[in-house]
Parts: structure tokens; C-alpha cells; sequence
């Protein structure tokens, strides 16, 4: 296809309303070529200066890269330290904002994957609108499209996510859903940017078009993952994400194995437990892969050789968790473990 000809402005403006459909939003939406990090960066240079007074939550990996990405661009970052494995509270989202009157962006992570944990957005961003003007930033990569995220109802003014998470589709690309208000943030913002320059995007796809050379294969395959996501509907979808994980929940427990997370604000398309004492992470690992055919992810970070994850989105089905669940069973039973 001539990415730069008619049937791209066809594709791409089908593509879109299809995105606004499923999300419910009036938002501008724009596509990027990169990953859900650059997705966050994107987000931090379009709307902040050096200097600027931002605050931050460090309650997993993800929390912590997008306080990273802004105080590499120059950010100063207030960072609120929550426990990994906790949710944060809006009090504490509260007090920071009060110390810093003078806050020009807030960073919140939706659901965080490292912990297997949500963080209660409802709360938050009430309490982020009752307390300041800052342009509020919402890294969405592994939630959206799996749970329900009323972006404007909210007054969230940026929202990230990635195409290899709940829309089922290869890596590479970026969605972000930007508010009006956005905009004036935007225009002010003199952090420098070229690739991630969002007004770039946003006056080249009113034109049926990209800036810069898009990644056609996730094009086609995100038009066709969504023709199927309408087809079950959202709330449909919301729905089974939601069954899928309390069904891995209910599975993990009864074999006898702690969860770790907020069970308050429990994950809807990650689930981690902790490695039973006396058994060996690394094996179990390459047991369930090898003897199995079953692939789960490791902790990251300070959570590696500690928790293991279970990652439920996307086209996931019940009885591929089902089968996931017998198979962590059956593998710790030959390692010597035993719920009694």
C-alpha cells in the first residue's frame, strides 16, 4: 500500500473511529510507530519543559520508568515510594500535590504489570483535578482495551497504550488519546522533539496520512483486531478479562499459593504469585516451558527469583489459563512442593 496515497487515509480514518468506538471518547487519537515507552515519552516532551515540577509514582517498573523518562528530559520529579505489590492511596497522591503547588504534569500508572496490581484511577484522578491545573498523564499500555477507562469523565488529558497488550497485535505501535486541554500544554512545552512532536501526528493524520513512515503489518492487523473487539463488544471483552483473571486467581489458590498484589485493587490481565519456599524459581521456569509448553514471566527487578506472573490479556480464552493453572500444579508437584 502507498502509506502516503488514498487508501491509507481511508485505512487510517476507519482505523481511528474504530479506536474511539471501543474506548468511548471524543479524544484525539494518534498513532505512533514505537513501543509503549515511547509512547510515555511522547507523552512527557509534549507536554513539559526542563525544570518543570512533576510528580511521580514509583509503586513497580512501569511507575518508575515513566518518573525516569521525565527527569532524563530534564523534569524535576517528585516521586511518591509506594511498596511494590501496593496500590497507591490518594491521600498520599494528596499530600504530594499540596507540597508541590507549583506542579506542572502528574504521572500515573494505570496497572501496574510488574506487581500484578491497579491503582484505584477513580480516586486519583478526582483527587488530581480537585487539587491542581497539571497536565494529567495516564500510561494505560497494559489496561486499556481490557477494562473499562472513562479518559474524559476523568479529565485525564493524555492516555498511552500499546498495541501488543489487550488489542492482541504485534509490538510497535503506540495509541495515545489526548485531550483538547492537552493542546495548551503542547504549545508551551520546550522540551525538544522531532520523531515524538505529537502536533506533527495529529495535522498529518486530518490528512489521511503520517508524518513519518508507519508500520503497515500493525496497521492492517490492529484494523482487523478491532473489527473482532466491536464484533464481541466492549463489554464483552471487559467481561471476560474480568472472569479470565478471577478464574486464575481461584486456580492459583487452590493449589495452594499466595498471590502477591493489592488484593484491594487486583490486576485484570496480569496475576503474580510467590514462589513457594524450598522451590527453585529458575526451574520451575524452564520446567513449565520445556516439559509443558507453558511460558510465564519472571519477577523483574527487585521481584526476580520472588514472584512469577501470569499474563491474561488480549485474545486470551478460559481455558488456555485453565490449562496454564494445571500445568504450574503439575510442575510444582514434580519439584517436591505441597499445599499441606
Amino acid at each position: 500500500m502507498n502509506y502516503r496515497g488514498p487508501e491509507m487515509a481511508t485505512l487510517s480514518s476507519g482505523l481511528i473511529q474504530k479506536l474511539k468506538t471501543f474506548v468511548d471518547t471524543s479524544y484525539d487519537t494518534l498513532l505512533l510507530t514505537t513501543s509503549g515507552t515511547g509512547g510515555l515519552e511522547a507523552a512527557v516532551v509534549n507536554s513539559m519543559s526542563p525544570g518543570d515540577r512533576v510528580v511521580a509514582v514509583d509503586a513497580g517498573v512501569f511507575g518508575k520508568r515513566f518518573s525516569l523518562v521525565a527527569g532524563a528530559y530534564g523534569a524535576s520529579v517528585r516521586v511518591i515510594d509506594v511498596p511494590w505489590g501496593r496500590s497507591l492511596e490518594p491521600d498520599a497522591l494528596q499530600n504530594a500535590l499540596r507540597e508541590e503547588p507549583d506542579c506542572r504534569a502528574v504521572l500515573l500508572t494505570h496497572n501496574e504489570t510488574s506487581t500484578a496490581t491497579m491503582h484505584p484511577l477513580e480516586q486519583l484522578c478526582r483527587v488530581v483535578r480537585e487539587e491542581t491545573d497539571a497536565c494529567l498523564l495516564v500510561d494505560a499500555v497494559s489496561s486499556l482495551g481490557a477494562m473499562p477507562l472513562p479518559m474524559e469523565s476523568l479529565g485525564i488529558d493524555v492516555v498511552i497504550t500499546g498495541s501488543q497488550k489487550a488489542w492482541g497485535v504485534p509490538p510497535g505501535m503506540a495509541m495515545l488519546f489526548v485531550s483538547e486541554r492537552f493542546w495548551t500544554f503542547q504549545a508551551k512545552a520546550s522540551t525538544p522533539k522531532f520523531f515524538f512532536d505529537l502536533a506533527r501526528y495529529r495535522d498529518a493524520q486530518a490528512k489521511g496520512s503520517f508524518p513519518f513512515t508507519p508500520a503497515l503489518p500493525i496497521v492492517f492487523a490492529l484494523d482487523v483486531a478491532l473489527d473482532f473487539m466491536l464484533r464481541e463488544t466492549p463489554a464483552g471483552v471487559f467481561a471476560r478479562h474480568e472472569r479470565v483473571a478471577q478464574s486464575a486467581r481461584d486456580g492459583l489458590e487452590a493449589l495452594g499459593l499466595t498471590l502477591f498484589g493489592d488484593r484491594r485493587h487486583p490486576s485484570a490481565t496480569v496475576t503474580a504469585f510467590r514462589v513457594p519456599e524450598g522451590i527453585d524459581e529458575a526451574a520451575l521456569v524452564a520446567r513449565l516451558r520445556e516439559r509443558h509448553d507453558t511460558v510465564i514471566a519472571r519477577g523483574q527487578e527487585s521481584l526476580r527469583g520472588a514472584i512469577l506472573r501470569i499474563g491474561h490479556l488480549g485474545w486470551v480464552q478460559q481455558d488456555e489459563v485453565d490449562r496454564a493453572v494445571r500445568s504450574i500444579g503439575d510442575a510444582l508437584s514434580a519439584l517436591g512442593f505441597s499445599s499441606e
